[in-house]
Formats: structure tokens, sequence, C-alpha cells
């Protein structure tokens, strides 16, 4: 029903930047909230930022480099995470999350998963 679908990632030298997209599509009668999750070998997912409701909430680890955004002119229901000053501790699995209201769930929204995009901070 629904589908989230990102792009962006790669590898960059330390203190370079990268920005991921995902793309939501499908049966969206609202998105309520989506963000960003990073995972790193060995270590347990973790959030690094939040958009919804005109709000966005950061990681401390990343508050101040990076930058969540939503475009949702003519449907497109995007968000963006510019990453800037990456440190190799950056490096991972990046995941978007999205929390969306379909046209078949009423008025409960449903929780949905990218398929991560690995970032690699390296020289």
């Amino acid at each position: 029903q629904v589908q989230l679908v990102e792009s962006g990632g790669g590898l960059v030298q330390p203190g370079g930047s990268l920005r991921l997209s995902c793309a939501a599509s499908g049966s969206i009668f609202s998105i309520v909230t989506m963000g960003w999750y990073r995972q790193a070998p060995g270590k347990q997912r973790e959030l690094v930022a939040l958009i919804g409701g005109g709000v966005t909430n950061y990681a401390g680890s990343v508050k101040g480099r990076f930058t969540i955004s939503r475009d949702n002119a003519n449907a497109k229901n995007t968000v963006y995470l510019q990453m800037n000053s990456l440190k190799p501790e950056d490096t991972a699995v990046y995941s978007c999350n999205a929390w969306i209201k379909t046209a078949y769930s009423g008025s409960s929204s449903q929780n949905y998963w990218g398929q991560g995009t690995q970032v690699t901070v390296s020289s």
C-alpha cells in the first residue's frame, strides 16, 4: 500500500556532505511524521532526526550538522536529510521511517520503513 524509497547514500570523506532522500508513495491520506534512523555494525538502531507537525527533533550527536526537511508540494511526500561535517562515527545504514494514515487505515496511522541506504565516512 505504501512504499518508502531512499536514495543518496555512499562513501564520503570526513568533513564532507551527503543528502539522503526518502520518497513515500502509495495510498497515502496523510503523513504524520517522517524520520531517519541509523544502525552501525554491532550497535542498536538509533533515531537520527524526525519531522512532523512543524517540529523537528535531532539526536544530540548530529545536532548542528544534520538538517531534516520535507517537501510536500505536488504530493511528493519526500523527506530529506542533509548531512554536513560528516564524521567516521556517522557510518551506518540509514533507514527512512514514517507514520502514515492511508486510505485503508481509517483514523489510525501505520508505521513504514524504507530498505535502508549505506553511508560510509572514511578517508
